[in-house]
């Protein structure tokens, strides 16, 4: 894909991937799944992003503001990461770099994000002469 730069928005809160597992007992064995909460955000995800025609391929850089309904939830990307895979690149392990912001908004929790293409250099200098 060429230079180009994906944003969008998803309206509702998303669940912490660290808290959004929950212990059901299957054939008699307890297994872990996914929280209420997780799930309802993976639909709501997936009913709000539109999949592109063409995928990111290669090695991406992700922003994101997530807005809050409370000052509770720690700032938890890992299950949006997860929603994105197949709407907008192919695999959540070509996410290589990450600015992710935490914001409140009582009344419209909601998500901005944007990816954009990441290529070999993209790396800023001030770190790369770090030990």
């Amino acid at each position: 894909m060429s230079r180009k730069v994906h944003t969008f928005q998803i309206l509702g809160e998303p669940a912490s991937k660290a808290n959004s597992r929950k212990i059901v007992t299957m054939r008699g064995k307890p297994v872990s799944i996914k929280s209420d909460k997780a799930r309802n955000y993976v639909k709501t995800f997936s009913q709000q992003c539109e999949k592109l025609d063409e995928l990111f391929t290669s090695d991406v850089c992700v922003e994101m503001l997530i807005y809050y309904a409370s000052r509770r939830p720690d700032l938890d990307e890992s299950l949006i990461l997860d929603c994105m895979q197949g709407y907008v690149y192919e695999n959540d392990r070509q996410v290589k770099q990450k600015n992710i912001y935490w914001a409140l908004d009582r009344d419209s929790p909601r998500t901005v994000v944007r990816v954009s293409p990441l290529e070999t250099g993209d790396i800023p200098s001030y770190l790369r002469c770090l030990p």
